[in-house]
């Protein structure tokens, strides 16, 4: 799947919310595996969507690679390497 400028979109999504400390917690890993595989990610606010929030507001931080979902409330960086090798 390509974005429109033909860009392959990022394979790691983290859903957060603001004032999270596992979501900083989690973005910081998710920071430090993609920076070493170099891959891109996004980070989406849930808190700007009801839908997001309904389908994630217990267990945010959510992980997604490859559009799945990986991990919640944690992120481990071996696991995270792994599902992106």
């Amino acid at each position: 799947m390509s974005t429109e400028l033909g860009e392959t979109p990022p394979r790691v999504v983290l859903y957060t919310k603001p004032g999270c400390h596992l979501c900083d917690d989690a973005r910081a890993v998710v920071e430090a595996v993609c920076a070493e595989l170099h891959e891109r990610y996004d980070e989406i606010d849930i808190t700007t969507s009801e839908d997001l929030m309904r389908d994630y507001g217990e267990q945010i931080p959510v992980t997604l690679v490859d559009g799945g979902q990986h991990d919640f409330w944690r992120v481990d960086p071996d696991r995270l390497r792994r599902a992106l090798s």
